[in-house]
This record gives structure tokens, sequence and C-alpha cells, in this order.
């Protein structure tokens, strides 16, 4: 069962470890400071006194552009200018292309307790850079009851009942050399309209739990080739124990799929039956799943073939 979709947030502290900004004014709470915004802005429009839709809990970026335009400008109009944007008090400041402040902004930063940063790299990479961070750290999540494991580079989400063997059929794949990502419980974001990326929660991280013998730590057992910290995801098992007399698709005709945040994921249904080998059946559907990526459907081929052969 999944959980309530939950709105993440990051501290400014690890934005500022992750792209090594300096920091050239830091209020006391500093390591307090969350942001909650994906989306960054740059200030152009607001120096010159437009604060239409001026979102302070944005992360403000001021480059080459904005810094030549406010130098450009009186002294008395720049300190008006400035002093109307800092009195917003925007979540904080970042000066790219290592841009030197104006006094005026170094002493507006103290007087409202803004966090004033910097970096050396242009600001378009900084821009880019910055924004893909904070659409993963920020991206909407849920939490799903299921396994998470790359297989030949397919991220595949297994999904069932307890006890149906989805940390078994895990463990077995990892000795074959494939890799675990989640077990148990996998964090689900979206990071764009398109990709779903999935994690362990810090807690659970590497270990799997299989019963009879209990957590296991998958880490240090198989290896650091075993494990990996997020993986996208594209494909989604569900295993059920085999009912008798049910149709099950045998011709891979039928285009499944589970919603999750809104995403549709290609979905297969395996039913489960003693003897069955569910860790090379799971290896072919990662593989068949990548053909399918690739464009080439081997059920369909198959059924233009049949069409040719009976025409």
């Amino acid at each position: 069962m999944d959980t309530a979709t939950t709105k993440r947030t990051v501290l400014l502290t690890k934005i500022i470890k992750d792209f090594n900004l300096e920091t050239l004014y830091a209020p006391e709470n500093i390591d307090t400071i969350e942001l909650t915004r994906a989306e960054i802005h740059r200030p152009g429009l607001p120096l010159t006194g437009f604060f239409e839709y001026f979102d302070p809990l944005r992360m403000q970026i001021i480059g080459l552009v904005e810094s030549i335009y406010l130098e450009k400008l009186e002294p008395s109009v720049r300190y008006e200018r400035i002093r109307a944007f800092m009195e917003r008090k925007p979540v904080c400041i970042v000066l790219a292309r290592d841009i030197e402040p104006f006094i005026e902004m170094r002493q507006m930063s103290e007087e409202f307790k803004i966090p004033l940063l910097r970096t050396k790299i242009s600001t378009n990479s900084f821009v880019s850079n910055i924004i893909s961070t904070l659409n993963v750290e920020l991206a909407p999540t849920i939490t799903r009851h299921g396994v998470l494991v790359e297989v030949y580079g397919e991220g595949v989400l297994i999904l069932g009942d307890s006890g149906i063997g989805k940390s078994e059929t895990a463990i077995e794949l990892i000795k074959r050399g494939h890799r675990l990502i989640a077990d148990d419980a996998v964090e689900i974001s979206k990071v764009s309209e398109k990709t779903l990326v999935g994690r362990a929660p810090a807690i659970i991280r590497h270990y799997s739990e299989l019963r009879g013998i209990g957590l296991i730590d998958v880490r240090r057992i198989f290896g650091m080739g075993a494990v990996k910290e997020t993986e996208k995801i594209q494909l989604v098992i569900k295993l059920e124990r085999w009912v008798d007399g049910k149709a099950y698709d045998r011709m891979g005709l039928d285009n499944e799929t589970v919603s999750i945040l809104g995403i549709e994921i290609p979905a297969i249904t395996i039913p489960v039956s003693p003897g069955r080998n569910l860790s090379v059946v799971l290896e072919i559907a990662a593989m068949n799943s990548r053909l399918k990526r690739m464009g080439y459907n081997t059920a369909e081929e198959f059924n233009k073939r049949l069409e040719e052969l009976y025409k």
C-alpha cells in the first residue's frame, strides 16, 4: 500500500556543501533554512521595481546581466532597487561567475538576515545544475511496499503480497550479478513528468529481510557492487500466486501499466508456483522491456508473421 504523497524539503547547508558555494554572509539560523521550491529565479525584473508574481521562497541567482545593470545605475537608484529587492527577504541569494557583491547588498543581507552565497561557475551552468538537483531533492514522493532492483540496467519494481517471495527473488538476482536498491519499502520520487526514481529509506538502505534468517546487510555480504543508491523505475513486476484456470498472458500482447504519481509504468503480472525460477523470469522480462523501449516488440513481430501466414 502506498503512503500519502509527501512534500520534501532540502537544507540550504546541503546545497552549499554539494555545490561548494562560498558563504559571504550566513545568518545565525542558516543550519535550519530549508529550500521548498524546485524553481529558481533570476531577479532581473524585480531589480527594475517589478514584483508581480515574485516568490521569495525561490533561490535568487544574480548573474552578469543583473550585475552590469545595477552597476550602471546611479548610486541612489541602485540603493533603492537593491533595498526593495532585499526587503522581500528571499530565501537566499547566489552570485554566479564569482561576481563581487555591491556593498549595499552585503549590508542589506546582514540587515534582513538573508544568506548571501557565491559560485565560480557560469550563471547558465549553475542554473542548469541547481534546477536538476532541486528537481530530485524536492520531487513529490510516496513510499510503496515492494523491492527495487537493477537488472541489466533496467530499474525493476517488484510488487506482491507479503510472503510471495519478493526478497528471495531479489537475493537470487543479486547472486547473479544484479543490484539491490531497496527492499521492503521503496521511496518513489517524480523527478520529471516522465521519470520516477526509487531509493531506500536511509534506515534500511542496503538491508534485506529473509524470513527465517532475518535482516542481512547486502553490501557487506555481496560487496559494494551489489547495491545502488537510486534507480529509475522502468518496469513493474507484479507477483501473484498461481490460480488454476486463470488466463495469463502467453503472447505478451497485453500492454498492462501501473500508475504511480500520475506516470504510467509498463507492468507484467507473473504467477508464482513451486519450482518456478523467478530470477530467470525477471531477467528475461527486464531484457524484453529494454528491447521494447528500443523499438522492438517480439510479440507484435510474431503476430505480424501469423497474420501474413494466414492471409
